[in-house]
């Protein structure tokens, strides 16, 4: 079953939106300027010495503080690979999404949502394709969340313009 009969099985209402294939948040950004909801980037990290599994939901103008993020998990952080990817979610690189967490029934993600974003009345997440967009509601948000038994942990990721300069 695909993410979207999943949404449309348990009664949660989206706006999709095709679009040609995006690589990049700045190509989305482009090509679709308009539309509503909060921007996202979507990062499967995994904390190597736990061994925990980690979804990323956060504004996409935004550059993540490895270093930080890895501090408040308590262990280094890195991105999963994609056999893990694979593994954990049953979807390739490029795929991930909040929506994955329909994948994971065993509840080995953990999911951090930006607050920026969780403050947003709906969340624009990509149906594990990148050819479309679907616009959710909070409650759908809410709801999908429920449903798939995922408790978004809100977190807070600082506006930074640059990487940091290394030394």
């Amino acid at each position: 079953m695909t993410v979207e009969q999943f949404l449309v099985r348990q009664h949660i209402n989206f706006t999709r939106i095709a679009h040609p294939p995006f690589a990049t948040c700045d190509e989305a950004n482009e090509q679709l300027p308009e539309l509503a909801g909060a921007r996202t980037k979507n990062l499967f990290i995994v904390a190597r010495r736990q061994r925990r599994f980690f979804l990323l939901v956060m504004a996409d103008h935004k550059i993540l503080d490895w270093s930080a993020l890895g501090k408040s998990i308590g262990d280094r952080v890195q991105l999963a690979s994609a056999d893990e990817l694979l593994e954990v979610l049953n979807i390739k690189p490029g795929a991930v999404s909040l929506l994955a967490l329909q994948r994971d029934p065993k509840h080995r993600v953990t999911l951090l949502m930006d607050e920026e974003v969780w403050s947003h009345s709906a969340i624009q997440c990509h149906p594990m394709v990148n050819t479309a967009t679907l616009v959710i509601s909070k409650p759908g948000i809410n709801k999908f969340l429920s449903i798939t038994g995922h408790e978004p942990v809100v977190i807070t990721i600082p506006e930074r313009t640059s990487q940091p300069e290394l030394a």
